[in-house]
């Protein structure tokens, strides 16, 4: 195989794995608190699949990572007294058994305990990392701006929303959860403010991303066209010198 083909091949893995990505941001475009993703390409010297007129080394195309965009997405009302949205920048802490998880997706519920949980069951943190409780017969559940939980004058508790200084260490876990991947400690965002009977849309914007689609899709063609190219005329190259032997 030659080294165009390689340099191809190398292309159409990282095409692909873009074409997922661009998939996946489609899927999600109305999903609660989705922030959209794009692929980071990069090239890597390595070294050529022959010497014969060669440049050393040769560059291939790898995958460099994912980028995630923290954009806010906008807010829409449900009416729902436990659906939150966040304005700013800022993550609900949610407690999960493989530690603590961050997210944008305030749809909220209480579960048979009376403990305000994600729509998985995992209890939401308040601050200083408890359990928030809210008893039913007390009367309808008001959260302040600030996160401030109450029941009539009654405080209870108040959701815990932090911040990253550096949103890179934040990995997807699945079901709309984020992982801290580093030792950097979330702080507190006082700035943040909370709004009740609403949430934040997904910042997809659906148009763009079927333009990318396209894109990467007739690039996806245009190497493919290339690597048989070059496999047809290497096999032409083959075919001469047997009828010259």
């Amino acid at each position: 195989m030659d080294n165009a083909v390689y340099v191809g091949l190398s292309r159409q893995l990282v095409l692909r794995r873009e074409l997922d990505l661009i998939a996946n941001n489609v899927a999600n475009a109305d999903t609660v608190g989705f922030k959209v993703e794009s692929l980071m390409a990069r090239t890597e010297p390595g070294a050529p699949a022959s010497n014969a007129g060669a440049p050393r080394p040769v560059k291939f195309v790898i995958d460099g990572g994912v980028a995630r965009d923290f954009t806010q997405g906008s807010l829409f009302s449900t009416g729902s007294d436990l659906d939150l949205g966040i304005e700013g920048e800022g993550f609900f802490e949610i407690t999960t058994d493989e530690g603590p998880r961050y997210t944008r997706d305030g749809r909220f519920r209480l579960d048979e305990l009376g403990r305000i949980t994600n729509q998985a069951g995992q209890p939401v943190s308040g601050e200083g990392g408890g359990e928030i409780v809210v008893n039913p017969e007390d009367g309808q559940v008001k959260i302040g701006p600030d996160g401030t939980i109450s029941q009539g004058e009654n405080p209870i508790g108040r959701i815990s929303v932090v911040r990253f200084d550096d949103l890179s260490v934040l990995e997807k876990t699945g079901d709309n959860l984020l992982r801290n991947t580093a030792n950097l400690q979330p702080e507190a965002a006082p700035d943040v403010r909370v709004r009740q009977g609403m949430l934040e849309s997904s910042n997809v914007k659906p148009i763009l991303e079927i333009t990318r689609l396209i894109e990467v899709t007739r690039a996806y063609e245009s190497i493919t066209k290339m690597m048989e190219s070059s496999a047809d005329l290497s096999r032409r190259a083959v075919e001469r010198m047997g009828r010259a032997n």
